[in-house]
């Protein structure tokens, strides 16, 4: 081994992160934190986003897609993402969700279409939703067993400090300049990150690239995934890759730039002519045309390189997943969650989903290599998601019910409802760091359970609160702070059992799972307990004696919030009580298998030329 190799091997041995750990991390949690905050970042800009792609005020339902578009590509591939990252170097998988997010940034911020403009939102989503399970798997391969509860809980707290910097960073950007820089400075911040992660290498790779349990074939598998044909072909199809890459690229940024010297051109202008004399689509163009063919034809080209590494990821139970996942989003959160549980396409994507779900678990049973591979799933990683899961819950009741209750008791705008709730979200990204500085002296069942058992008190005391309750501060504040405190500290910990009890080759797909439970859970959770608000709200008016007394429907408007409060505090006491499973001893450097964690980490320090057939 390798004198440099050695000294990582001994670090891991002793306890520490491989060099160069924290640097790569530091860089990826900023990602994982612009990607989060770009989930929130449009609540000011909505309105003034609508009107720079043609949609007005009155027409705020046709805005819902710039929203929904984003949580659907941020969840829909989660689950292929993570089995990816789990074969080939994660921070290749890193790089190229970071490409995607700058391309989905430079889309919005040019489009002048919703339809672009959605498609945008669906990349941003897609390149923001992958940075997280791959950051986690991350913290899992550089920090052995043991050591890993405070980078885990770096990396909740910046993913929840989305909730509170994405709309601080859109109110900025607004004061100063339009909707539109907002989105460029996404372009700018993520290619600084990826930079950042393309520079820093640590002393220990990962893992091998490529190797999965040690087998040969994987690792040739994975380098021609990674690497493509060698020789002449090779260099041929990597220079045509390069050259489309490149055409695609400028013709994409004429299509959606259309600059007037061009456009107004008599000599020039016609390839921006619209196909469609009625239409002012700068999409629906022979440019646009031709940037659409330039872009397959790049497709085409490189899928020798890609292609079988997602056949072997399992492509077509991704599908499935993706489908079951999208319905469930689509469904859910294109409804009014102070009026109606399901969206106006519930009735189809509903049967959708579930068709999709039934063909998920029989593909997962027959195929030789399932998306979600046998024994991955395992000991303490089934009680993680189904806390994850409860968690989801919790959070949308009180990050959508309190703000209703703001606005019916105190008659504020939905910018100055949202602010009630800052306490909550500040709270929560300092219980995820607690959470994981805790671990490194108890074991996860004794962070999580008492965290979440104080989430669940604090959340009871909100169902308690009357229409003047909030202008109570102190009160108020004790009940969001302690409530976003015990969430944060359960998020470390529900990370960290789950990587524990993961096998070696699985920590991608784990950590996937685990956010993909909690989005479940979020909006899965918001429907239940919404749908038992209004039924209690539909009680309470039809006892009225008069209908229309609107002091009285305000009384009863408030019980609706209070039964989804309670539902939630009774989501988190669960929550608290399935987290005792995570274990209460504190996470040693020996595997479930019985292996020493220091004797992975050296093997994972030997070049991988060698690593792989000497196993």
């Amino acid at each position: 081994m390798p004198a440099g190799d050695q000294g990582v091997a001994a670090g891991a041995a002793a306890g520490r992160p491989a060099r160069g750990a924290r640097a790569l991390l530091t860089v990826a949690a900023l990602a994982v934190a612009l990607a989060a905050a770009d989930t929130y970042v449009v609540v000011l800009a909505l309105t003034d986003m609508m009107a720079g792609v043609g949609v007005g005020i009155e027409s705020l339902q046709r805005g819902t897609p710039i929203i929904s578009g984003f949580l659907l590509g941020y969840i829909a591939v989660l689950p292929l993402i993570g089995r990816v990252s789990d074969l080939v170097d994660r921070r290749r998988i890193l790089l190229w969700c970071l490409v995607v997010f700058v391309i989905g940034s430079a889309v919005t911020a040019a489009a002048v279409e919703l339809p672009v403009m959605v498609g945008g939102r669906f990349l941003q989503g897609l390149g923001g939703g992958g940075l997280v399970p791959a950051t986690l798997a991350l913290v899992a391969d550089l920090w052995p067993p043991g050591r890993r509860g405070m980078p885990l809980g770096v990396v909740g707290a910046v993913q929840e400090m989305g909730s509170v910097v994405g709309p601080l960073l859109g109110a900025l950007v607004l004061a100063v300049a339009g909707w539109r820089e907002i989105f460029w400075l996404n372009v700018a911040l993520g290619l600084l990150a990826l930079v950042g992660v393309a520079v820093i290498r640590p002393s220990a790779p990962a893992r091998p690239p490529g190797v999965v349990n040690g087998s040969p074939t994987a690792h040739r598998a994975s380098a021609m995934a990674a690497h493509g044909p060698t020789g002449r072909r090779g260099w041929l199809a990597r220079a045509t890759a390069y050259l489309l890459a490149a055409l695609a690229t400028a013709l994409w940024t004429l299509t959606l730039w259309a600059p007037e010297a061009l456009t107004t051109s008599i000599e020039l202008g016609v390839p921006f002519v619209p196909f469609d004399p009625a239409s002012a689509s700068r999409v629906a163009t022979p440019i646009g045309a031709a940037a659409a063919v330039a872009t397959l034809l790049l497709v085409l080209v490189t899928a020798p390189r890609w292609l079988p590494l997602l056949l072997r990821a399992d492509l077509l139970g991704a599908t499935l997943v993706a489908i079951a996942l999208g319905s469930l989003v689509l469904t859910f959160s294109t409804a009014n969650p102070e009026e109606e549980v399901l969206g106006p396409w519930g009735v189809w994507l509903l049967p959708l989903g579930a068709a999709s779900t039934v063909a998920f678990l029989l593909r997962q049973r027959l195929a030789a290599n399932p998306l979600i591979p046998e024994g991955v799933v395992r000991r303490r990683v089934w009680p993680a998601l189904v806390a994850s899961l409860l968690v989801g819950a919790a959070i949308v009741a009180i990050v959508v019910d309190v703000p209703l209750l703001s606005r019916l008791t105190q008659g504020t705008d939905e910018t100055d409802a949202a602010l009630v709730l800052v306490r909550f979200l500040v709270a929560v990204p300092v219980g995820a760091l607690l959470g994981g500085w805790l671990l490194r002296r108890v074991g996860p069942g004794l962070v999580a359970a008492p965290g979440l058992a104080i989430a669940a008190v604090s959340i009871f005391a909100m169902a308690r609160w009357e229409r003047a309750s909030l202008d109570e501060v102190v009160s108020t504040t004790l009940a969001l702070v302690g409530a976003g405190l015990g969430v944060g500290l359960a998020i470390a910990p529900v990370n960290d059992a789950a990587l524990a009890d993961a096998r070696e080759d699985g920590h991608g797909t784990v950590s996937s799972l685990v956010v993909v439970a909690r989005m479940v859970g979020m909006v899965v959770g918001l429907a239940l307990l919404t749908s038992l608000g209004l039924r209690r709200f539909h009680l309470e008016v039809g006892t009225l004696a008069d209908p229309t007394d609107t002091d009285a429907l305000l009384d009863a408007a408030v019980v609706q919030v209070q039964t989804v409060l309670t539902g939630a505090g009774y989501a988190a006491a669960l929550a608290a009580v399935v987290a005792l499973a995570l274990g209460v001893r504190a996470i040693s450097g020996t595997r479930p298998d019985g292996r020493d964690a220091a004797r992975d980490v050296t093997a994972r320090a030997q070049p991988s030329g060698v690593a792989w057939w000497k196993r």
